[in-house]
């Protein structure tokens, strides 16, 4: 593809000038454009909970999810992945990201690094990747041959693909099983898709990992109910989760999490349910972990 045709190459009349223009008319010209990453995602939707789904089965069956990048997109890939595990205790590496250029990429560019697709089936096989495992591609303009190579290794294994591009009709989405395209628009510095696509494509990846967690039943309500209290910012935090969905004070919230050994679920259906912590624990594992599931159980029938 020529590159001058890609959408995210091309220059933004709304900008036109920009480099004439005040602090604030530039700040305002950057917020009424972002405005535009956020609603390039509503078309994308359909494709985004296609993505869930396929990465929840893989989930439930021992899989992982995996993002692939390079440059900025790799970045992002790598920081969502990164914070999975704070957020929902998971294991470490149930979501990875690896981009271009190794850990040496995220604090330095390395864009030559992005060109070898070999690089990126390579990265994607040393990183243990299996056809049990989902990939997503992260390509702003849908035609990184590193990202193109990690693809087309991931769909010789059988794995479920997903791309992420910010062009129409991408290299990338014709390679893929799910193609998700926001189309923000061409950048307000042309050609610099940190931006507009950087945060479109951000906020893609806060929507797949966000809704996969809270199927595979990492959140009540709209509590983080896997959070681990490991310092004392989250140690408050877990107690006014507590509080709020056993519906007791902070105090009470406090003991149970010290009698269910800090852990918020148990210590959640300890309240709610008046058990004990070894039968919170039982009913947590009866229900996969699952607070709402756990909640609905018989007592009795973890005796029987």
């Amino acid at each position: 593809m020529n590159l001058n045709r890609l959408l995210t190459e091309q220059r933004n009349p709304a900008s036109e000038g920009i480099d004439a223009k005040t602090s604030l008319e530039i700040a305002r010209i950057v917020n009424r454009e972002d405005r535009k990453a956020a609603e390039s995602i509503e078309p994308e939707l359909d494709a985004i909970a296609r993505a869930v789904d396929a990465i929840v089965d893989r989930f439930s069956r021992g899989g992982r999810l995996f993002y692939i990048g390079a440059g900025t997109s790799g970045r992002l890939g790598v920081l969502d992945a990164s914070e999975c595990k704070p957020t929902y205790n998971v294991p470490y590496d149930m979501v990875q990201g690896i981009i271009a250029g190794g850990e040496k990429a995220l604090s330095r560019a390395t864009e030559a690094s992005e060109d070898d697709p070999a690089a990126g089936a390579r990265d994607l096989r040393e990183r243990g990747f299996t056809g049990t495992d989902v990939l997503v591609g992260i390509a702003a303009s849908g035609r990184t041959p590193y990202v193109l190579g990690a693809i087309g290794e991931a769909r010789s294994m059988g794995a479920v693909t997903v791309g992420i591009s910010c062009t129409p009709d991408s290299e990338l989405s014709r390679l893929v099983e799910i193609a998700i395209e926001p189309k923000p628009g061409p950048e307000i510095v042309t050609g610099s898709t940190r931006m507009k696509a950087g945060t479109a494509t951000k906020l893609v990846l806060n929507t797949l990992t966000t809704a996969a967690m809270i199927r595979m039943g990492y959140v009540y309500g709209n509590l983080m109910v896997n959070v681990q209290p490991t310092n004392e910012k989250l140690r408050v935090r877990a107690q006014r989760i507590v509080a709020d969905a056993a519906g007791v004070d902070l105090g009470r919230a406090a003991e149970l999490l010290r009698e269910g050994g800090d852990h918020v679920a148990s210590a959640i259906v300890m309240g709610r349910r008046g058990v004990s912590a070894s039968e919170a624990r039982r009913l947590l594992d009866r229900a996969k972990g699952r607070v709402s599931a756990a909640l609905e159980q018989e007592t009795e029938t973890v005796h029987g």
